[in-house]
Order: structure tokens, then C-alpha cells, then sequence
């Protein structure tokens, strides 16, 4: 397994990453329509497209020697949009990690540290000097993860998918 930057041309594969892994981060209320709409509005090839061409953001990738794609992360550099997010964190300047996913077949395998480990590099080289993340609060396996890679809760916000909006700690770590 590799981690790297990903490329202009893997859109399409990484919308399909998403919709592989976008669930597991669900909580089990979400219904699948809701998914749905969300792997539609915010995780298709064409968001995919625009994320990897803005300056702003960074995506990573985690791939087998076969060239598969198992996970991927994208960081998002500058003060937050979200207003609650915003108020919670303390470590300024800052990059949010505002997507770390893995395949459900790649969980326990080491990926998602080494993917985490080389994300955060990225944001340190960046010059970010923390970095947060929000997260479901009942995604007990992310919390007990990020944990593990020195996240702490600072906050709150909410978080919409489909109809209805999640409750999310804020999370937030120094680099």
C-alpha cells in the first residue's frame, strides 16, 4: 500500500470510493435515500473534479500495489465556513480533515493510520499549525479512532445529510 497525492484524473474513482464508504460514517437511522442524495449533491465525480482543482484543499489517497483505491482523506485550508466549527477551534492557522474514509475490507489493516499519519504531515508542510474534523456523534469506531491519533472534542455542530442535520463533536488536534 501507498499513500499519495491524488490526481486530477481519478474523479470518477473517487466518487466511487465514496459511495463505498460514505455509509459506514452514517449512523444507522440515515436512510439510504438520504445517502443517496447526499453522495449526489456533495460527493460526485464533478464535486470530486472542482475539490481537486481548488488550491485550497488536498486530497489523499491510499492504494494497493494493484492500484486500487482503499481510502482516501482531503484536507480544506483556511478559517472554516462553518460558523460552530469556527468558534470551537482553538489552533489557528488551521486545515480541517474533512474527509478520512476507508474501505470496510481495509478496516484493521494499518491503512487508515498510514493515511492519517501522511494527512497530517501534509497539513504540517502546509503550515497549519492544528487541525480538526467534525465527526457523527455516534460514530463510536471514528471517535475511539481519532482519538487514538490525539483529536480532542472541542465542540459542536451540526451536519446535514439528506433531510435532516446530524450532531457532530468538533475535533481538533495540534500538528
Amino acid at each position: 500500500m501507498r499513500i499519495r497525492p491524488a490526481r486530477p484524473d481519478e474523479a470518477a474513482a473517487l466518487a466511487e470510493l465514496a459511495e463505498a464508504t460514505f455509509a459506514l460514517a452514517c449512523p444507522p437511522h440515515t436512510s439510504a435515500d438520504a445517502i443517496a442524495a447526499f453522495l449526489t449533491r456533495v460527493l460526485a465525480p464533478a464535486n470530486f473534479e472542482a475539490f481537486l482543482a481548488d488550491p485550497d484543499r488536498l486530497l489523499l489517497v491510499a492504494e494497493t500495489g494493484a492500484g486500487t483505491l482503499t481510502g482516501y482523506t482531503m484536507l480544506v485550508f483556511g478559517e472554516p465556513h462553518d460558523a460552530d466549527a469556527a468558534g470551537a477551534i482553538r489552533i489557528r492557522p488551521t486545515a480541517e480533515l474533512s474527509k478520512c474514509y476507508v474501505r470496510a475490507e481495509a478496516h484493521g489493516s494499518g491503512t487508515a493510520a498510514a493515511l492519517m499519519a501522511a494527512t497530517l504531515d501534509a497539513a504540517r508542510e502546509r503550515g497549519a499549525a492544528g487541525s480538526w474534523l467534525g465527526v457523527n456523534q455516534e460514530n463510536v469506531r471514528a471517535l475511539r479512532f481519532y482519538g487514538k491519533h490525539g483529536f480532542e472534542q472541542v465542540g459542536i455542530k451540526r451536519f446535514l445529510v439528506g433531510e435532516r442535520y446530524e450532531d457532530d463533536y468538533v475535533l481538533e488536534r495540534a500538528l
